[in-house]
């Protein structure tokens, strides 16, 4: 079992979850996130200021998939998020221990789906 981190552009969320559901993943978690990476923020100018923004508005998706689903679910996360621009993002994966299903009690693989 894996955990799959996605931090993605917002506006490539449609087409993350459209190239996830095609490669019959549907379970994730979706959280709107803050973040600074290679792409350094921009300047911008209120009220006669000049502000830095570093902080940029991203997407975390978070998935938990059987070992057989990890490189489907990748490739999947690319093909929805890349634009070949920097600020794409990044896709981390990650042991998972343990699942359990609260619902049922069940645990492992089986708890996942």
């Amino acid at each position: 079992m894996k955990m799959i981190i996605a931090v993605i552009q917002p506006e490539k969320l449609e087409s993350v979850k459209e190239a996830l559901f095609n490669a019959e993943v549907h379970k994730m978690t979706v959280s709107r996130v803050r973040g600074c990476g290679q792409q350094m923020g921009f300047t911008e100018h209120y009220r006669g200021q000049v502000r830095s923004v570093n902080l940029l508005e991203k997407i975390r998706i978070e998935i938990a998939v059987n070992d057989e689903f990890v490189q489907d679910t990748i490739k999947a996360i690319v093909k929805g998020a890349k634009s070949g621009n920097i600020g794409d993002g990044k896709i981390f994966v990650m042991p998972l221990e343990e699942c359990i299903r609260i619902r049922t009690d069940e645990t492992g693989s089986d708890a996942i789906g």
